[in-house]
C-alpha cells in the first residue's frame, strides 16, 4: 500500500486498551521504541488490531510542536 505521508513506521501491536468510544494502540517498533494512537474503537474492530499484528503508524502533520519546562 503506498500513503502521500512520509513517515510512516512499521511495527507490531503491543497492546489495545478499550474504552466506551476511543481506543488506545500501542504499537512497538524495531529498536524498542513505542508509538501510541488514540482512534476509535469502530476503528480498532474495522482494522482487527490486537496484540502481535502487524501494523503501521502512518503520521502526516505540518507541524511537530516541542517544548519543555
Amino acid at each position: 500500500m503506498k500513503y502521500s505521508a512520509r513517515n510512516v513506521l512499521k511495527g507490531t501491536v503491543k497492546e489495545v486498551h478499550i474504552g466506551e468510544v476511543a481506543a488506545e494502540v500501542i504499537i512497538s517498533l524495531p529498536g524498542g521504541s513505542e508509538i501510541v494512537s488514540m482512534i476509535t474503537k469502530e476503528s480498532v474492530e474495522k482494522l482487527g488490531l490486537k496484540p502481535g499484528k502487524e501494523a503501521c503508524a502512518i503520521i502526516k502533520a505540518s507541524n511537530v510542536i516541542i517544548g519543555t519546562d
